[in-house]
């Protein structure tokens, strides 16, 4: 494994563990020549297809769904641990899904219901792109509709 501070190619394992869904490994390493430790995280790949309202079809990114966490939370009370634990969530529960193609709908809705239970201002922000308000009742509508 690559120490991620001085590229150094090899690290110490110093301790393993399976998450608490079984579905990653976590593990603790050391550089032995920088000393410095990190973390890195092993899952089982499974493809997971989104199906956007065009229909056309793009690999799930994981990424992409914490970038658009991290916006909406920007300067909210909402720690960067809460939103990787939001990413994490979403991820397993489409994996626990039959299907590997998932409409983006359902991945919105996921994140939009995590993120009503942790912070209003951010479901809002994060509401009005996903769900395209376009004016000032569309966010008035949405306040009223969750409050």
């Amino acid at each position: 494994m690559k120490c991620p501070f001085c590229s150094h190619l090899e690290t110490e394992v110093l301790e393993s563990r399976i998450s608490e869904d079984g579905s990653s490994f976590r593990r603790r390493r050391e550089c032995e020549k920088c000393q410095k430790r990190f973390t890195t995280y092993e899952r089982v790949e499974r493809t997971l297809l989104v199906v956007k309202k065009d229909g056309r079809r793009e690999s799930f990114d994981r990424e992409k769904i914490k970038k658009g966490l991290l916006l909406a939370c920007h300067k909210r009370p909402v720690s960067a641990e809460l939103i990787d634990n939001i990413v994490d969530e979403v991820e397993q529960e489409l994996l626990r899904k039959d299907s590997a193609e998932i409409p983006s709908r359902t991945i919105g809705n996921a994140i939009l219901k995590r993120l009503k239970r942790i912070d209003k201002v951010a479901w809002l922000r994060f509401a009005s792109v996903y769900l395209e308000f376009e004016n000032l009742i569309d966010f008035e509508k949405a306040i009223e509709n969750n409050s």
